[in-house]
């Protein structure tokens, strides 16, 4: 698949899928008015926003480089933030496989980050730089749907107790 199709593709999947989650924390009032639940709930979100904002910046100017790696660096900086963030909000709860490894979504940001700083470390995968970023990009979506199926499987608080 070529580059250009695939970031196309890519970005319209990620905004798809956080126009889905707004209807999905729309009918979840509970989530809105509980501080744990709603960072989780942001995280959701920012699981498909930060990927669909990459995969758009990726596509704006092919021959600077400049875009791609400065959108990508910013979005790598906000996810690792974030999902460390989320990770001591998770602590002490019970979790399924994708919650309690949640810090690997860091460590995948950490790769972007990388090869937005460093670009010729993709050349170790036999790689471009955005070939190699659209892996971390797939590995992300698929940690986020993991996630957030996690997330909405959680049983809601009891309102009586």
């Amino acid at each position: 698949m070529d580059l250009a199709d695939f970031y196309s593709l890519m970005s319209i999947t990620c905004f798809t899928l956080v126009g889905l989650w707004w209807t999905v924390v729309e009918k979840h009032t509970l989530w809105k008015t509980d501080r744990r639940r709603r960072r989780l709930a942001g995280g959701v979100y920012l699981s498909f926003l930060l990927p669909g904002l990459m995969s758009t910046f990726a596509q704006v100017d092919a021959g600077n480089p400049l875009v791609w790696r400065t959108s990508f660096a910013l979005a790598a900086i906000v996810g690792m933030v974030t999902t460390l963030q989320l990770v001591s909000v998770d602590r002490g709860t019970r979790r399924g496989p994708f919650r309690r490894f949640r810090w690997l979504v860091a460590v995948v940001y950490g790769v972007i980050l990388a090869l937005a700083a460093v670009p010729p470390l993709a050349g170790l995968l036999g790689a471009t730089p955005l070939q190699a970023a659209s892996v971390a990009l797939i590995l992300l979506v698929v940690m986020g749907h993991g996630l957030t199926w996690e997330f909405m499987m959680e049983p809601d608080a009891d309102p009586s107790a």
